[in-house]
Protein backbone atom coordinates (compact mmCIF):
# COMPACT_ATOMS: atom_id res chain seq x y z
CA UNK A 1 0.00 0.00 0.00
CA UNK A 2 1.44 3.32 -0.99
CA UNK A 3 2.03 6.10 1.49
CA UNK A 4 -0.25 8.36 -0.58
CA UNK A 5 -3.24 6.32 0.58
CA UNK A 6 -2.82 7.93 3.98
CA UNK A 7 -4.58 11.30 4.23
CA UNK A 8 -1.86 13.67 5.39
CA UNK A 9 -3.11 16.31 7.81
CA UNK A 10 -6.49 14.65 8.28
CA UNK A 11 -6.15 14.40 12.09
CA UNK A 12 -6.06 17.51 14.27
CA UNK A 13 -4.38 17.87 17.65
CA UNK A 14 -7.83 17.60 19.20
CA UNK A 15 -8.54 14.39 17.32
CA UNK A 16 -5.17 12.89 18.29
CA UNK A 17 -5.71 13.69 21.97
CA UNK A 18 -9.19 12.21 21.78
CA UNK A 19 -7.75 9.12 20.08
CA UNK A 20 -5.19 8.59 22.83
CA UNK A 21 -7.58 9.22 25.71
CA UNK A 22 -10.20 7.10 23.95
CA UNK A 23 -8.01 4.01 24.16
CA UNK A 24 -6.71 4.75 27.65
CA UNK A 25 -9.97 5.52 29.42
CA UNK A 26 -11.77 2.68 27.69
CA UNK A 27 -9.22 0.07 28.70
CA UNK A 28 -8.03 1.44 31.97
CA UNK A 29 -10.37 2.68 34.60
CA UNK A 30 -13.29 0.36 33.86
CA UNK A 31 -11.42 -2.88 33.27
CA UNK A 32 -8.48 -2.59 35.67
CA UNK A 33 -9.64 -0.84 38.85
CA UNK A 34 -10.46 -4.07 40.68
CA UNK A 35 -7.26 -5.80 39.60
CA UNK A 36 -5.04 -2.85 40.59
CA UNK A 37 -6.78 -2.59 43.99
CA UNK A 38 -6.26 -6.32 44.55
CA UNK A 39 -2.50 -5.88 44.17
CA UNK A 40 -1.94 -2.54 45.92
CA UNK A 41 -4.76 -2.29 48.46
CA UNK A 42 -5.98 1.15 49.52
CA UNK A 43 -3.11 2.79 47.66
CA UNK A 44 -4.55 1.84 44.28
CA UNK A 45 -5.24 5.47 43.17
CA UNK A 46 -1.55 6.25 43.74
CA UNK A 47 -0.54 3.09 41.85
CA UNK A 48 -2.50 4.40 38.87
CA UNK A 49 -0.66 7.73 39.09
CA UNK A 50 2.70 5.91 39.40
CA UNK A 51 1.81 3.99 36.25
CA UNK A 52 1.36 7.33 34.46
CA UNK A 53 4.90 8.27 35.47
CA UNK A 54 6.27 5.00 34.07
CA UNK A 55 4.35 5.50 30.83
CA UNK A 56 5.49 9.12 30.69
CA UNK A 57 9.15 8.11 30.96
CA UNK A 58 8.66 5.61 28.15
CA UNK A 59 6.86 8.14 25.96
CA UNK A 60 9.98 10.33 25.85
CA UNK A 61 11.68 8.06 23.31
CA UNK A 62 8.56 7.79 21.16
CA UNK A 63 8.20 11.55 21.06
CA UNK A 64 11.84 12.15 20.18
CA UNK A 65 11.90 9.65 17.30
CA UNK A 66 8.42 10.47 15.97
CA UNK A 67 9.22 14.17 15.80
CA UNK A 68 12.14 13.38 13.51
CA UNK A 69 10.26 10.85 11.39
CA UNK A 70 6.46 10.98 11.77
CA UNK A 71 4.97 7.90 10.17
CA UNK A 72 1.74 5.98 9.77
CA UNK A 73 3.67 2.97 11.03
CA UNK A 74 4.68 4.68 14.26
CA UNK A 75 6.20 2.05 16.49
CA UNK A 76 7.15 -0.20 13.59
CA UNK A 77 9.13 2.65 12.04
CA UNK A 78 10.90 3.39 15.33
CA UNK A 79 11.95 -0.23 15.58
CA UNK A 80 13.00 -0.33 11.93
CA UNK A 81 15.08 2.82 12.37
CA UNK A 82 16.88 1.25 15.32
CA UNK A 83 17.32 -2.37 14.20
CA UNK A 84 16.56 -2.54 10.47
CA UNK A 85 14.58 -5.37 8.91
CA UNK A 86 15.37 -7.95 11.58
CA UNK A 87 13.54 -10.46 13.74
CA UNK A 88 13.88 -8.04 16.66
CA UNK A 89 11.99 -5.36 14.73
CA UNK A 90 9.37 -7.74 13.35
CA UNK A 91 8.86 -9.63 16.60
CA UNK A 92 8.58 -6.46 18.70
CA UNK A 93 6.12 -4.97 16.20
CA UNK A 94 3.99 -8.08 16.49
CA UNK A 95 4.14 -7.96 20.29
CA UNK A 96 2.82 -4.40 20.14
CA UNK A 97 0.08 -5.40 17.72
CA UNK A 98 -0.88 -8.39 19.88
CA UNK A 99 -0.93 -6.25 23.02
CA UNK A 100 -3.35 -3.90 21.26
CA UNK A 101 -5.54 -6.80 20.13
CA UNK A 102 -5.55 -8.09 23.71
CA UNK A 103 -6.54 -4.57 24.76
CA UNK A 104 -9.44 -4.74 22.33
CA UNK A 105 -10.57 -8.05 23.83
CA UNK A 106 -10.26 -6.53 27.31
CA UNK A 107 -12.43 -3.55 26.38
CA UNK A 108 -14.97 -5.72 24.56
CA UNK A 109 -15.51 -7.93 27.61
CA UNK A 110 -15.78 -4.83 29.81
CA UNK A 111 -18.47 -3.54 27.45
CA UNK A 112 -20.45 -6.75 27.85
CA UNK A 113 -20.03 -6.83 31.64
CA UNK A 114 -21.24 -3.26 32.20
CA UNK A 115 -24.11 -3.48 29.75
CA UNK A 116 -25.57 -6.68 31.24
CA UNK A 117 -24.86 -6.37 34.97
CA UNK A 118 -27.73 -3.94 35.81
CA UNK A 119 -30.20 -6.50 34.51
CA UNK A 120 -28.60 -9.41 36.33
CA UNK A 121 -27.76 -11.07 33.01
CA UNK A 122 -24.00 -11.27 33.50
CA UNK A 123 -23.67 -14.82 32.18
CA UNK A 124 -20.56 -15.81 30.28
CA UNK A 125 -22.13 -16.52 26.92
CA UNK A 126 -24.08 -13.24 26.83
CA UNK A 127 -20.94 -11.24 27.66
CA UNK A 128 -19.06 -13.14 24.97
CA UNK A 129 -21.81 -12.49 22.44
CA UNK A 130 -21.87 -8.76 23.13
CA UNK A 131 -18.07 -8.68 22.99
CA UNK A 132 -18.14 -10.11 19.47
CA UNK A 133 -20.87 -7.67 18.38
CA UNK A 134 -19.06 -4.56 19.65
CA UNK A 135 -15.80 -5.68 18.01
CA UNK A 136 -17.64 -6.13 14.71
CA UNK A 137 -19.15 -2.66 15.09
CA UNK A 138 -15.74 -1.11 15.75
CA UNK A 139 -14.35 -2.71 12.60
CA UNK A 140 -17.24 -1.20 10.61
CA UNK A 141 -16.75 2.29 12.05
CA UNK A 142 -13.09 2.17 11.08
CA UNK A 143 -14.07 2.12 7.42
CA UNK A 144 -15.22 5.74 7.82
CA UNK A 145 -13.07 8.75 6.92
CA UNK A 146 -10.42 9.82 9.42
CA UNK A 147 -12.07 13.21 10.02
CA UNK A 148 -15.29 11.51 11.10
CA UNK A 149 -13.41 9.21 13.44
CA UNK A 150 -11.74 12.25 15.00
CA UNK A 151 -15.09 13.88 15.75
CA UNK A 152 -16.46 10.54 16.98
CA UNK A 153 -13.55 10.24 19.41
CA UNK A 154 -13.86 13.86 20.57
CA UNK A 155 -17.53 13.45 21.43
CA UNK A 156 -16.81 10.19 23.21
CA UNK A 157 -13.94 11.73 25.19
CA UNK A 158 -16.20 14.54 26.45
CA UNK A 159 -18.83 12.04 27.61
CA UNK A 160 -16.28 9.76 29.29
CA UNK A 161 -14.14 12.30 31.06
CA UNK A 162 -17.00 14.57 32.07
CA UNK A 163 -19.22 11.68 33.16
CA UNK A 164 -16.51 9.92 35.15
CA UNK A 165 -15.49 13.15 36.85
CA UNK A 166 -19.05 13.96 37.93
CA UNK A 167 -19.70 10.44 39.19
CA UNK A 168 -16.44 10.38 41.16
CA UNK A 169 -17.14 13.76 42.78
CA UNK A 170 -20.68 12.64 43.66
CA UNK A 171 -19.33 9.49 45.32
CA UNK A 172 -16.76 11.49 47.28
CA UNK A 173 -19.34 14.06 48.46
CA UNK A 174 -21.83 11.35 49.42
CA UNK A 175 -19.14 9.71 51.54
CA UNK A 176 -18.64 12.97 53.42
CA UNK A 177 -15.05 13.25 52.26
CA UNK A 178 -14.02 9.99 53.91
CA UNK A 179 -11.96 7.30 52.22
CA UNK A 180 -13.59 3.94 52.94
CA UNK A 181 -10.84 1.93 51.24
CA UNK A 182 -8.35 3.28 53.77
CA UNK A 183 -10.48 2.69 56.87
CA UNK A 184 -8.00 0.10 58.16
CA UNK A 185 -4.98 2.23 57.23
CA UNK A 186 -3.65 3.25 53.84
CA UNK A 187 -0.95 0.58 53.89
CA UNK A 188 -3.15 -2.27 55.16
CA UNK A 189 -2.92 -5.26 52.84
CA UNK A 190 -0.28 -3.54 50.72
CA UNK A 191 3.44 -4.12 50.13
CA UNK A 192 6.22 -2.66 48.04
CA UNK A 193 6.05 -5.66 45.71
CA UNK A 194 2.26 -5.40 45.43
CA UNK A 195 2.40 -1.66 44.72
CA UNK A 196 5.07 -2.15 42.05
CA UNK A 197 3.05 -4.99 40.49
CA UNK A 198 -0.07 -2.81 40.49
CA UNK A 199 1.93 -0.02 38.86
CA UNK A 200 3.05 -2.42 36.14
CA UNK A 201 -0.51 -3.53 35.47
CA UNK A 202 -1.63 0.10 35.53
CA UNK A 203 0.70 0.90 32.63
CA UNK A 204 -1.78 -1.03 30.49
CA UNK A 205 -4.23 1.79 31.18
CA UNK A 206 -1.86 4.34 29.60
CA UNK A 207 -0.31 2.57 26.65
CA UNK A 208 -2.99 4.09 24.45
CA UNK A 209 -0.65 7.04 23.94
CA UNK A 210 1.16 4.89 21.38
CA UNK A 211 -1.85 5.18 19.06
CA UNK A 212 -0.78 8.78 18.51
CA UNK A 213 2.65 7.74 17.20
CA UNK A 214 0.94 5.28 14.86
CA UNK A 215 -1.07 8.15 13.36
CA UNK A 216 1.92 10.45 12.84
CA UNK A 217 1.67 10.59 9.04
CA UNK A 218 -1.93 11.79 9.26
CA UNK A 219 -1.55 14.29 12.10
CA UNK A 220 -1.43 18.00 11.29
CA UNK A 221 2.02 19.51 12.01
CA UNK A 222 3.28 16.20 13.45
CA UNK A 223 6.71 17.50 14.44
CA UNK A 224 5.00 19.76 16.96
CA UNK A 225 1.74 17.99 17.74
CA UNK A 226 2.86 14.39 18.35
CA UNK A 227 4.60 15.32 21.60
CA UNK A 228 1.86 17.72 22.65
CA UNK A 229 -0.88 15.15 22.01
CA UNK A 230 0.92 12.44 23.98
CA UNK A 231 1.66 14.66 26.99
CA UNK A 232 -1.88 16.10 27.10
CA UNK A 233 -3.44 12.63 26.80
CA UNK A 234 -1.33 11.17 29.60
CA UNK A 235 -2.00 14.15 31.87
CA UNK A 236 -5.76 14.04 31.29
CA UNK A 237 -5.96 10.31 31.94
CA UNK A 238 -3.78 10.47 35.06
CA UNK A 239 -6.07 13.15 36.47
CA UNK A 240 -9.20 11.19 35.59
CA UNK A 241 -7.83 7.97 37.09
CA UNK A 242 -6.81 9.70 40.33
CA UNK A 243 -10.20 11.37 40.78
CA UNK A 244 -12.13 8.23 39.91
CA UNK A 245 -9.87 6.06 42.10
CA UNK A 246 -10.42 8.30 45.11
CA UNK A 247 -14.15 8.45 44.39
CA UNK A 248 -14.36 4.66 44.17
CA UNK A 249 -12.38 4.25 47.38
CA UNK A 250 -14.68 6.73 49.10
CA UNK A 251 -17.71 4.49 48.48
CA UNK A 252 -16.26 0.99 48.74
CA UNK A 253 -13.73 -0.88 50.83
CA UNK A 254 -10.83 -2.62 49.11
CA UNK A 255 -12.54 -5.97 49.60
CA UNK A 256 -15.71 -4.66 47.96
CA UNK A 257 -13.76 -3.23 45.03
CA UNK A 258 -11.93 -6.53 44.53
CA UNK A 259 -15.18 -8.48 44.82
CA UNK A 260 -16.89 -6.25 42.23
CA UNK A 261 -13.78 -6.57 39.95
CA UNK A 262 -15.06 -5.89 36.41
CA UNK A 263 -18.02 -3.84 37.65
CA UNK A 264 -16.34 -1.83 40.43
CA UNK A 265 -17.13 1.68 39.20
CA UNK A 266 -20.84 1.02 38.89
CA UNK A 267 -20.92 -0.42 42.40
CA UNK A 268 -19.10 2.67 43.68
CA UNK A 269 -21.81 4.91 42.19
CA UNK A 270 -24.63 2.99 43.89
CA UNK A 271 -24.21 4.36 47.47
CA UNK A 272 -24.10 7.95 46.22
CA UNK A 273 -26.73 7.99 43.48
CA UNK A 274 -28.56 4.66 43.73
CA UNK A 275 -29.72 2.92 40.58
CA UNK A 276 -29.52 6.18 38.65
CA UNK A 277 -25.79 6.30 39.35
CA UNK A 278 -25.39 2.70 38.22
CA UNK A 279 -27.17 3.40 34.92
CA UNK A 280 -25.14 6.59 34.38
CA UNK A 281 -21.92 4.66 34.94
CA UNK A 282 -23.04 1.99 32.49
CA UNK A 283 -23.72 4.64 29.83
CA UNK A 284 -20.27 6.18 30.30
CA UNK A 285 -18.67 2.71 30.27
CA UNK A 286 -20.40 1.76 27.02
CA UNK A 287 -19.27 4.99 25.34
CA UNK A 288 -15.74 4.52 26.70
CA UNK A 289 -15.48 0.96 25.44
CA UNK A 290 -16.83 1.65 21.95
CA UNK A 291 -14.60 4.68 21.38
CA UNK A 292 -11.63 2.81 22.85
CA UNK A 293 -12.12 -0.09 20.47
CA UNK A 294 -12.43 2.20 17.46
CA UNK A 295 -9.27 4.13 18.37
CA UNK A 296 -7.24 0.98 19.02
CA UNK A 297 -8.24 -0.69 15.76
CA UNK A 298 -7.61 2.53 13.87
CA UNK A 299 -4.01 2.65 15.10
CA UNK A 300 -3.02 -1.01 14.98
CA UNK A 301 -4.38 -1.51 11.45
CA UNK A 302 -2.11 1.26 10.21
CA UNK A 303 0.91 -0.05 12.05
CA UNK A 304 0.41 -3.56 10.68
CA UNK A 305 -0.08 -2.16 7.18
CA UNK A 306 3.36 -0.60 7.45
CA UNK A 307 4.86 -3.85 8.75
CA UNK A 308 3.23 -5.70 5.84
CA UNK A 309 4.65 -3.19 3.36
CA UNK A 310 8.09 -3.87 4.84
CA UNK A 311 7.54 -7.59 4.17
CA UNK A 312 8.09 -8.47 7.81
CA UNK A 313 4.83 -10.40 8.19
CA UNK A 314 2.94 -12.52 5.64
CA UNK A 315 -0.33 -11.34 4.15
CA UNK A 316 -3.12 -13.14 2.29
CA UNK A 317 -6.25 -11.56 0.78
CA UNK A 318 -8.40 -14.71 1.02
CA UNK A 319 -10.42 -13.35 -1.87
CA UNK A 320 -11.44 -10.16 -0.06
CA UNK A 321 -11.62 -6.89 -2.04
CA UNK A 322 -10.16 -3.60 -0.86
CA UNK A 323 -6.88 -2.41 0.61
CA UNK A 324 -4.47 -4.30 2.82
CA UNK A 325 -5.59 -2.20 5.79
CA UNK A 326 -9.19 -3.34 5.30
CA UNK A 327 -8.12 -6.98 5.29
CA UNK A 328 -6.08 -6.41 8.46
CA UNK A 329 -9.09 -4.86 10.19
CA UNK A 330 -11.04 -8.04 9.52
CA UNK A 331 -8.21 -10.24 10.81
CA UNK A 332 -7.78 -8.07 13.90
CA UNK A 333 -11.48 -8.26 14.61
CA UNK A 334 -11.49 -12.05 14.35
CA UNK A 335 -8.49 -12.47 16.67
CA UNK A 336 -9.86 -9.97 19.20
CA UNK A 337 -13.23 -11.74 19.20
CA UNK A 338 -11.61 -15.15 19.79
CA UNK A 339 -9.56 -13.77 22.70
CA UNK A 340 -12.60 -12.04 24.21
CA UNK A 341 -14.56 -15.29 24.12
CA UNK A 342 -11.82 -17.58 25.46
CA UNK A 343 -10.03 -15.49 28.15
CA UNK A 344 -11.19 -13.54 31.20
CA UNK A 345 -10.16 -9.97 32.00
CA UNK A 346 -7.31 -10.82 34.38
CA UNK A 347 -5.74 -13.24 31.88
CA UNK A 348 -6.06 -10.76 29.02
CA UNK A 349 -4.51 -7.96 31.10
CA UNK A 350 -1.60 -10.10 32.32
CA UNK A 351 -0.52 -11.21 28.84
CA UNK A 352 -1.16 -7.76 27.38
CA UNK A 353 1.13 -5.94 29.80
CA UNK A 354 3.86 -8.58 29.34
CA UNK A 355 3.81 -8.13 25.56
CA UNK A 356 3.76 -4.36 25.80
CA UNK A 357 6.57 -3.90 28.32
CA UNK A 358 8.88 -6.35 26.52
CA UNK A 359 8.31 -4.39 23.31
CA UNK A 360 8.87 -1.10 25.13
CA UNK A 361 12.21 -2.22 26.57
CA UNK A 362 13.33 -3.18 23.05
CA UNK A 363 12.39 0.28 21.77
CA UNK A 364 14.07 2.09 24.66
CA UNK A 365 17.27 0.06 24.16
CA UNK A 366 17.26 0.81 20.45
CA UNK A 367 16.91 4.54 21.07
CA UNK A 368 19.62 4.47 23.76
CA UNK A 369 22.21 2.50 21.77
CA UNK A 370 21.45 3.40 18.13
CA UNK A 371 19.28 6.51 17.74
CA UNK A 372 20.09 8.74 20.69
CA UNK A 373 22.47 11.08 18.89
CA UNK A 374 20.27 11.33 15.80
CA UNK A 375 17.10 12.22 17.70
CA UNK A 376 18.89 14.22 20.42
CA UNK A 377 17.53 12.17 23.31
CA UNK A 378 18.90 12.43 26.84
CA UNK A 379 20.46 9.11 27.87
CA UNK A 380 19.47 9.35 31.54
CA UNK A 381 15.76 9.63 30.71
CA UNK A 382 15.88 6.56 28.47
CA UNK A 383 17.86 4.59 31.07
CA UNK A 384 15.28 5.48 33.73
CA UNK A 385 12.51 4.30 31.40
CA UNK A 386 14.25 0.93 30.93
CA UNK A 387 14.79 0.49 34.67
CA UNK A 388 11.17 1.39 35.42
CA UNK A 389 9.84 -1.03 32.80
CA UNK A 390 11.94 -3.93 34.04
CA UNK A 391 11.17 -3.21 37.71
CA UNK A 392 7.37 -3.06 37.37
CA UNK A 393 7.22 -5.96 34.90
CA UNK A 394 9.34 -8.14 37.18
CA UNK A 395 7.17 -7.28 40.18
CA UNK A 396 3.98 -8.02 38.27
CA UNK A 397 5.22 -11.37 36.94
CA UNK A 398 6.39 -12.36 40.42
CA UNK A 399 3.07 -11.43 42.02
CA UNK A 400 0.91 -12.98 39.30
CA UNK A 401 3.15 -16.03 39.03
CA UNK A 402 2.48 -16.88 42.66
CA UNK A 403 -1.23 -17.33 41.84
CA UNK A 404 -1.18 -18.33 38.18
CA UNK A 405 2.26 -19.68 37.22
CA UNK A 406 0.83 -21.31 34.09
CA UNK A 407 -0.34 -17.91 32.85
CA UNK A 408 3.09 -16.32 33.28
CA UNK A 409 4.81 -19.32 31.70
CA UNK A 410 2.38 -19.23 28.77
CA UNK A 411 2.89 -15.51 28.25
CA UNK A 412 6.68 -15.78 28.30
CA UNK A 413 6.49 -18.77 25.97
CA UNK A 414 4.30 -16.77 23.57
CA UNK A 415 6.92 -13.99 23.46
CA UNK A 416 9.60 -16.53 22.52
CA UNK A 417 7.38 -18.11 19.86
CA UNK A 418 6.63 -14.72 18.25
CA UNK A 419 10.34 -13.94 17.84
CA UNK A 420 11.15 -17.45 16.58
CA UNK A 421 8.39 -17.34 13.97
CA UNK A 422 9.50 -13.92 12.77
CA UNK A 423 13.11 -15.09 12.54
CA UNK A 424 11.97 -18.07 10.46
CA UNK A 425 9.82 -15.91 8.17
CA UNK A 426 12.59 -13.36 7.54
CA UNK A 427 15.09 -16.13 6.84
CA UNK A 428 12.78 -17.50 4.14
CA UNK A 429 12.02 -14.01 2.77
CA UNK A 430 15.36 -12.21 2.99
CA UNK A 431 14.74 -9.57 0.33
CA UNK A 432 13.12 -6.37 1.59
CA UNK A 433 11.68 -5.29 -1.74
Amino acid sequence: MAETEYREGSLSLRGAVAMGTGVMVGAGIFALTGQVAELSGALFPLALVAAALVAGLGSYSYIKVSRKNPSAGGIAMILHSAYGRTALTAGSSMLMALSMVLNQALVARTFGSYLLEPFGWGSGWLISGLSVLVIAGAVGINLARNENIGWFQTGGAIVKIGGLGLLAVAAFVAAGGSYEAGADGLTAGSSVLGFAAATGLGVLAYKGFTTITNDGAELKDPGRNIGRAIIISLAICAGVYLVVGVGTGSSLSVDQIVEAQDYALAEAARPALGQVGVIATVVVAVVACVTGLVASMYAVSRMLTMVTDMRMIPHAHFGMPGEVRHHLLVYLGVVAAVLAVTLDLSQIAAVGILFYLVMDVVIQWGVLTRLRQEVEARAWVVVLAIIADIAVLGAFLWARGADQPWLVAGGVGAVVVVFLLEALYLRRHPDEE
